[in-house]
């Protein structure tokens, strides 16, 4: 199976669970050119990792990265945070 396959091209943003136990999840995320995967926080540390494409991870302690393919970024629990997709792009969360 590949990431791309999960997602639908109707959809600019998409978020679907892969993987799930009781220590931690995966979840494959799409978020299309231009769009934005809005502001939300998270309970508990998490990785994303950048698959293909360009995204710009923001969040509000004013850190702002641009991640490429094979880049990643740690995501601090109860800060709110945003991605937004310079080009069309599929990324892996793990929590």
């Amino acid at each position: 199976m590949n990431l791309k396959e999960l997602h639908t091209q109707e959809k600019p943003v998409s978020a679907i669970s892969i993987f799930n136990s009781e220590l931690g999840n995966a979840t494959a995320i799409q978020i299309m050119k231009g769009e934005i995967l809005k502001e939300h926080t998270t309970k508990t540390p998490a990785l994303l990792i950048c698959i293909t494409g360009e995204v710009i991870f923001e969040n509000e302690n004013a850190l702002r990265e641009t991640l490429k393919v094979g880049d990643f970024i740690n995501i601090e629990p109860m800060v709110k945070h945003w991605v937004e997709g310079t080009i069309d792009s599929q990324l892996l969360l793990i929590k």
